[in-house]
């Protein structure tokens, strides 16, 4: 197959958001495919009614999209392999069911579906049907008894594929059920329509997770009965979450956030995801770096990059990639985007955002953190005397009793006109150099004192400016009545 144009694709059932593991076999499938001036297809595999959910095709669309996993061809593009929803594939499936029975690679099966057909020997169906003379098969038909059609599993020997990151696997075909192809109300089952639709889209190179390692048998099988070229298969090993105990185990909603939606709820840029999503079980063989663009990661994929051991989404790490992408931002940009996730701001905030989100763009790791950033500046916290305790710049609360009032006497007359960042650090620097007073010791009363907490994006002048001249003096005249009373 190595002479083929390489297709890849992306199949999934529409049954509710896109979990990460998805995510990220959609990701590495575009990715290869791009990386070898190949095709990539969506493919929407529906014929499990009981599941489906009416929205969730344009959710994964929207999904796909927001991750900048663009297909070549799917249901909404149309392509020269379609229809590429399995749903509007039904006569193919019954045709190509109906071949195998010809072929004595599958059969019949009339077994009543309440009634327990369960082997102990092997596992799954019993066979009952597996050879019923032709005259019964017949009757059958000609009665208009429902059935469905099985596929013949040989009942020795081995079957052996090639796995790329697993090497050779054989599975005994004992452990393999005659699996149901064709289901009761024609609907062809997963296992059946994905070979069917894979082998007619000239799918190259299957990507999917390592739960089907011991299943994919019978699919080489019915490659095999076809007479059909298998295509490479890579069983992409699980995602894990942190558990509190220090355990892993597979990835799931008491991890945290797990879908590419939630996600992006939360504040985390679709690109920044995609980025991290593509860390989780690939590594770059010929760089270092871990910041990538779609094209970057294009350009540096490879197969052989891939693990086959578990990756353990990492928060903290989509955290600081989400970061470095904040960092990347314009100031205008970061504060647009960031604003929705804001609040209702008072007056001062509203007037002065771009200001704060410059302050704040380098502080979070993504937006949803913004309102604990900036609560303080909503309402002061309470007065803790401690804060003002600061060994560097020989800080006291007593000391900071005494220098307050002077603060507050030099901020007082300064206009609303000249109240920005600038000005009133020249003012305070003014005021350092006469008084003689250490600037930190100045600017940590002053901090404090306006934002009531220790650690605050921007210094004191920045906090100043921002808050503006009447909410900056009540805020400073309301921390020295606590101090007067010490």
């Amino acid at each position: 197959m190595t002479d083929k144009k390489i297709r890849t694709r992306f199949a999934p059932s529409p049954t509710g958001y896109m979990h990460i593991g998805n995510l990220r076999t959609a990701l590495y499938g575009y990715l290869y495919a791009k990386s070898q001036n190949g095709d990539f297809i969506l493919r929407i595999e529906d014929t499990d009614r009981t599941r489906y959910v009416a929205d969730a095709v344009d959710f994964i669309n929207h999904t796909l999209d927001m991750a900048h996993i663009i297909p070549d061809e799917s249901p909404a593009l149309g392509g020269s392999y379609g229809p590429y929803v399995q749903s509007e594939r039904m006569d193919l499936y019954k045709k190509y069911a109906e071949e195998l029975v010809q072929s004595g690679h599958a059969y019949y099966c009339f077994c009543d579906p309440d009634e327990d057909h369960s082997a102990g020997k092997f596992g799954g169906y019993d066979r009952t049907c597996r050879d019923l003379p032709q005259e019964t098969i017949d009757a059958h038909i000609k009665n208009g008894d429902p059935y469905v059609i099985r596929q013949k599993m040989p009942l020795d020997g081995n079957t052996t594929y090639f796995d790329v990151l697993h090497g050779n696997i054989t599975i005994p075909n004992s452990e393999l059920e005659d699996q149901v192809l064709l289901k009761r109300d024609g609907m062809p089952t997963y296992n059946f329509a994905n070979v069917i639709d894979d082998h007619l889209m000239e799918i190259t190179h299957i990507m999917r997770g390592a739960e089907f390692i011991t299943s994919t048998p019978k699919y080489i099988l019915l490659y095999q009965s076809y007479g059909w070229d298998v295509p490479t298969f890579i069983h992409l090993a699980p995602v894990m979450g942190k558990n509190e105990d220090g355990s892993v185990s597979k990835l799931s909603k008491r991890h945290g956030a797990t879908s590419f939606d939630d996600l992006v709820k939360l504040g985390y840029l679709p690109e920044a995801i995609t980025n991290y999503v593509a860390l989780l079980g690939w590594n770059p063989k010929t760089t270092n770096q871990e910041i990538f663009s779609m094209d970057e990661l294009i350009k540096y994929f490879s197969l052989d990059g891939l693990s086959k051991s578990p990756a353990v989404f990492d928060y903290d790490k989509l955290g600081w990639i989400n970061g470095e992408y904040f960092k990347s931002m314009t100031d205008a940009d970061f504060a647009s985007q960031s604003h929705a996730y804001a609040g209702d701001l008072p007056e001062c905030l509203e007037k002065n955002w771009e200001m704060l989100a410059a302050l704040l763009k380098t502080r979070v790791q993504y937006f949803s953190e913004v309102p604990s950033e900036i609560a303080f500046l909503i309402d002061l916290p309470a007065f803790d005397a401690d804060l003002y305790n600061n060994k560097r710049n020989k800080v006291t609360p007593e000391k900071s009793a005494e220098i307050m009032p002077q603060l507050i006497g030099l901020l007082e007359p300064i206009a609303e006109t000249e109240w920005n960042n600038d000005a009133l650090y020249a003012k305070l620097e003014a005021f350092v150099e006469e008084s003689g007073l250490k600037k930190g010791l100045v600017m940590w009363v002053l901090r404090i004192g306006v934002a009531g907490q220790k650690v605050t994006p921007g210094g004191a002048t920045e906090l100043l400016s921002i808050l503006g001249k009447e909410n900056s003096l009540a805020r400073l005249k309301k921390s020295l009545a606590y101090l007067e009373t010490l």
